[in-house]
């Protein structure tokens, strides 16, 4: 019995691109609903504004490349592949980055990461996370300016206060970015990762980190609540068999292991696995960004091998890195790699002949 590949995407069933690509759109509302629930509209905004961008720039691509051939620029453009790009790239800058920074990320990730490679299917990287890193190492200031949970903030920040922030740089009453990010008390609040990273260096231990306020209740106010958002969504994708299980599962199985060890070793120095599985981008990476069926590895082997790598160099970045998040750098260090990886992890063609000459059946 045989299966017919199509081209990248490499996908058994062959269901049109563009209903693959609805369906992980879908699956990431449970976690952009998290996002502007406890963080306002920042997020739905920069989401916008980079479909625009991505379909803008992917329509005079095209235009340039397709002739007039109208038919198949349309079929293309909407294929939800440009879309898709744009939502994950809304979800990973910071809510209140300034309008341009989206608007560089977009047209990047559409313009160079995947058409100047020849379009959907060809691109080595995946397009939303090279923008986000190109972003972050070309404007750190803007990238790292993170809005604390909206329950935190002195200042009330609707729909209009966000939308003034993101074009202007202030709201509507003329408060800044960084005076939104200081508490009534007069501090700078950071993401958990930030703080956590930041303490650990002053000398602080896990437990004495985790009494600021940004860690709530359990591991990482609001944040933890949108990791299990994009975990639902990533359910959801692997009851539908638009994913394959063995890179989310890898990936998280290889970031418990390597967090338990070194917290094992030191505990007061090393925060546990719940807190890296629900803390910055986890749960997007494991089941929206790592499970891009092109810039992955592609047999089970492979995956499971690209899924566990990832891991790794995520603990490693988040441990001894300058970011204190590290799926975007993991997720393109394992996009490099994964020629490699398919190489050593090929399944066996049938028929193949080995050294002596004889056929090697499947059993």
């Amino acid at each position: 019995m045989a299966f017919f590949i199509a081209s990248s995407p490499h996908e058994h069933n062959r269901n049109k691109t563009s209903q693959l690509m609805r369906l992980v759109i879908y699956a990431t509302i449970p976690g952009v609903f998290a996002q502007w629930y406890f963080f306002g509209w920042g997020n739905l905004i920069q989401i916008s504004i980079a479909v625009c961008c991505a379909l803008l720039t992917e329509f005079t691509v095209l235009s340039l490349r397709e002739k007039p051939n109208g038919k198949a620029i349309k079929h293309q453009l909407f294929d939800g592949s440009a879309i898709l790009t744009a939502v994950l790239l809304g979800i990973a800058v910071p809510a209140l980055a300034p309008w341009w920074i989206i608007v560089i990320g977009a047209v990047f990730a559409i313009l160079v990461v995947k058409q100047l490679y020849g379009g959907l299917g060809h691109n080595p990287f995946n397009p939303a996370m090279a923008a986000y890193v190109l972003l972050l190492v070309s404007f750190p200031v803007q990238m790292t300016n993170w809005q604390p949970p909206l329950s935190l903030m002195s200042t009330h920040l609707d729909f209009a206060n966000t939308l003034s922030t993101i074009l202007t740089g202030y709201t509507n009453e003329g408060y800044s970015v960084a005076q939104l990010r200081t508490h009534i008390d007069g501090y700078t609040m950071a993401t958990p990762l930030d703080t956590l990273k930041t303490n650990l260096t002053l000398g602080l231990t896990i437990d004495e980190s985790r009494k600021n306020m940004v860690f709530g209740e359990n591991f990482a106010l609001g944040w933890e609540w949108i990791n299990l958002g994009f975990l639902a969504g990533g359910l959801f994708l692997l009851a539908k068999k638009a994913i394959h299980w063995s890179t989310p599962v890898s990936f998280l199985l290889s970031i418990l292991i390597f967090t338990f060890i070194a917290y094992t070793i030191n505990p007061g120095m090393n925060a546990p696995t719940m807190f890296h599985w629900l803390s910055g981008g986890t749960m997007l990476g494991a089941f929206f960004i790592l499970t891009d069926p092109v810039s992955g590895a592609t047999s089970v082997k492979g995956r499971l091998v690209f899924g566990a790598l990832a891991g790794f160099i995520f603990v490693i970045i988040r441990h001894l890195g300058g970011y204190p998040d590290g799926v975007a750098f993991a997720v393109l260090l394992c996009n490099m790699a994964a020629p490699l990886i398919d190489l050593y992890t090929k399944p066996r063609t049938y028929g193949q002949i080995n050294s002596n000459n004889t056929t090697k059946e499947l059993t």
